[in-house]
């Protein structure tokens, strides 16, 4: 799972495994490791609530997906999920969660064999 963070604004891109996953295991985890042994999880999980969720205890970054909007997102045709949450002191946080598919370029070094298939016919 890849994360990309800018401002208020958070972006998770799951390969298929990982989405399938999701799916069976209602959670997927991921984790940067820093050479002092410090660590970075971030994890996607289903909720049961009908609201986006996101929060951060110091050690990991948690986004909670409301569970119509998770099964929806499992169809072939559906690539991403986004809402805004409210931030306590104003403004909100975005949070988008998509499929992450393959560049139609060749991109060195980077495996891209379990990303879905581009419907495009260019990055």
């Amino acid at each position: 799972m890849k994360i990309r963070i800018k401002d208020d604004s958070l972006r998770l891109r799951l390969t298929q495994t990982e989405v399938k996953s999701f799916e069976t295991d209602r959670r997927v985890s991921c984790a940067i490791h820093f050479p002092a042994g410090d660590k970075l999880t971030y994890t996607l999980i289903w909720g049961s609530g009908d609201e986006f969720q996101a929060s951060y205890d110091g050690l990991e970054i948690k986004v909670t997906v409301p569970y119509s909007t998770g099964m929806n997102w499992l169809n072939p045709d559906q690539v991403g999920m986004e809402d805004h949450v409210h931030l306590s002191q104003g403004g909100d946080l975005r949070l988008l969660i998509e499929k992450d598919f393959a560049c139609l370029s060749e991109r060195k070094d980077e495996d891209e064999s379990d990303m879905f298939p581009n419907p495009n016919d260019h990055c």
